[in-house]
């Protein structure tokens, strides 16, 4: 799940130089941390002989809680994540510079008018993806974010209602223990509240109330998962609060976040699931019947064949087209890597005489939807409006590109960064034949030819984050704030192997299932025929353990 606050440049990974000298390397070995929790333990290889019922590459918002409703079934499930398994109390430090191993660095390549930033902005690697560095905003989606066609005749409708979602919703909300307001001042009513209280609001969230209040726009604490109060998780045991530490987007060290490392991944863990951490696929082969039958994969450098009865692609709205794409699957349609939507997502920040301190306490403190639908909207869809936590050094490359400032005029800027706040929306996105993604043919350091991104805002886009950059600026006026000035950004990559009725225009059905690969699955926000005007991750997270619950029903009827 994608990173909704920053917008920075993804960077390669460095490579570790090798110890040469070989006493060095021997002291080291004799010093080295034990493998004392069971993540960092070297996991099993199973045989190349051996088929097992499922595999399920990535193990973010869309492939977790997938894998464990898989285990709990009793079926032989194996996940392959790309990363390494994180030791959150050990690695996760409070410094932006060091946590860069979380961010999909690997090189993509960005093309159109308004070029994607990648890395820390939309992708993580390891064993929970992009939910080690989200800033666990869970909202839902409103009914009407999905039939966009019906309402305004562009874009496309979802081919599930709001009701079909409405139990998966509850039931993440439930387990993870989201923190957030009973009732939810939008929406249909729900049968359930909030597990927990919402969390304190830090100042740039209590600023924005204030503002707001002025012009009359509501507001309300945010749905967050992340724990207000000890919490016990199913399966998983107790979580500790969180301490308002605000550097989610760098890795929750207390796992308080409910990242899927500290979620569902545990509990598929104990119903026998099989995690391969570390674990690159290159390959992914087919029978004769045209049916996905095995998954050649890299494990620490080491390559390997895992057969397979069913595949689950969890990978992220980039890696799933690519894989697709690289291995032919899927494809009949024609609409794999097309569609590509992302949030729009135009921040705006002012200067205020009281100390703010932007890096403390929940990110994403507060949010309003009255603009949902805004009666005086002049484009399709909606957004929503959110305070921004940020951290020094992310906020600093945003000066730098927002507004140009380099050397000595930056370091007197940054000098006020405990006087700054923020707000930004998360908005809408029309799918667009000019915004796709494609395969380069420049290699990556794995050998394997480059995703290029297409984005180009369209009109729609555009009077969007005009309409919202002026609410936000009355809202900051309001409150009192000086030098406003407004930061433009996309957030998200969606939509690029998306779902439907038929495949003619849609790569997957309603459950999830490739319509050309019968064993076939994708479960994460590439499958999103609409960007919805929310945060994806809950969404995402539904939506897997939807797919996983039709692909059992499914399997149920042809054993009877």
């Amino acid at each position: 799940m994608p990173d909704e606050e920053v917008a920075e440049e993804g960077l390669l990974t460095p490579t570790e130089p090798a110890v040469q000298d070989p006493l060095l390397r021997e002291l080291l070995a004799e010093n080295a941390a034990p493998a004392d929790t069971p993540q960092e333990q070297p996991q099993p290889i199973a045989s190349p002989s051996e088929e097992v019922d499922c595999v399920v590459i990535g193990l973010g918002a869309g492939g977790a809680p997938l894998l464990a409703r898989l285990a709990q079934a009793g079926l032989q499930v194996v996940a392959l994540e790309a990363g390494p398994w994180h030791n959150p109390e050990k690695e996760f430090a409070t410094d932006e510079m060091a946590q860069n191993f979380l961010f999909w660095n690997d090189e993509r390549l960005s093309a159109g008018q308004d070029p994607l930033a990648m890395g820390k902005n939309n992708s993580g690697t390891g064993v929970g993806g992009s939910t080690l560095h989200y800033t666990a905003y869970t909202p839902r989606p409103l009914p009407d974010d999905l039939h966009l066609k019906r309402d305004f005749g562009v874009g496309e409708d979802w081919p599930l209602t709001y009701d079909d979602l409405a139990p998966y919703f509850e039931e993440v909300e439930q387990f993870l223990g989201v923190s957030g307001p009973t009732p939810y001042p939008w929406g249909p009513a729900r049968s359930k509240g909030y597990a927990l209280p919402p969390l304190p609001l830090n100042s740039a969230a209590q600023l924005m109330v204030h503002g707001a209040e002025k012009i009359g726009i509501n507001t309300s604490p945010a749905a967050n998962a992340a724990l207000s109060g000890p919490y016990y998780q199913e399966g998983v045991g107790w979580r500790q609060a969180c301490t308002n530490r605000g550097f989610c987007q760098a890795g929750c060290s207390n796992g308080a976040k409910a990242s899927m490392d500290v979620t569902y991944i545990p509990l598929a863990v104990r119903y026998g699931a099989d995690i391969r951490p570390n674990s690159y696929v290159t390959e992914i082969e087919k029978n004769e019947r045209g049916e996905v039958s095995a998954v050649v994969y890299t494990q620490n450098g080491q390559p390997h064949r895992l057969p397979c009865r069913h595949l689950f692609i969890c990978a992220g709205s980039v890696e799933t087209p690519r894989l697709l794409l690289l291995n032919g699957l899927a494809l009949n349609s024609g609409q794999v890597g097309r569609n590509l939507m992302a949030h729009t997502g135009v921040q705006v920040w002012g200067t205020f005489p009281e100390e703010v301190r932007p890096n403390k306490g929940i990110p994403g403190g507060l949010i309003s939807q009255d603009t949902h639908r805004p009666k005086d909207a002049d484009f399709a869809g909606g957004y929503l409006l959110q305070s921004i936590g940020v951290m020094p050094v992310t906020f600093a490359g945003q000066v730098a590109r927002g507004r140009k400032l380099w050397g000595q005029p930056l370091r007197d800027y940054m000098r006020q960064f405990n006087h700054i706040a923020g707000i930004n929306i998360l908005g809408d996105c029309l799918p667009h034949a000019s915004n796709y993604l494609e395969l380069s043919d420049e290699l990556d350091g794995k050998q394997v030819r480059k995703p290029r991104l297409h984005f180009t805002a369209q009109e729609n886009e555009q009077r969007m984050n005009k309409h919202a950059s002026a609410i936000m600026r009355r809202i900051w006026e309001a409150a009192g704030a000086t030098d406003v000035w407004d930061f433009m950004r996309y957030a998200h990559v969606i939509g690029t192997a998306r779902m439907g009725l038929s495949g003619d225009d849609a790569v997957v059905d309603r459950d999830g299932r490739a319509f050309d690969v019968p064993n076939l699955y994708i479960s994460d926000n590439s499958t999103f025929p609409s960007a919805l005007s929310v945060n994806p991750a809950l969404t995402i997270m539904a939506l897997s353990l939807r797919t996983a619950d039709k692909f059992l029903e499914r399997q149920r009827r042809r054993d009877k």
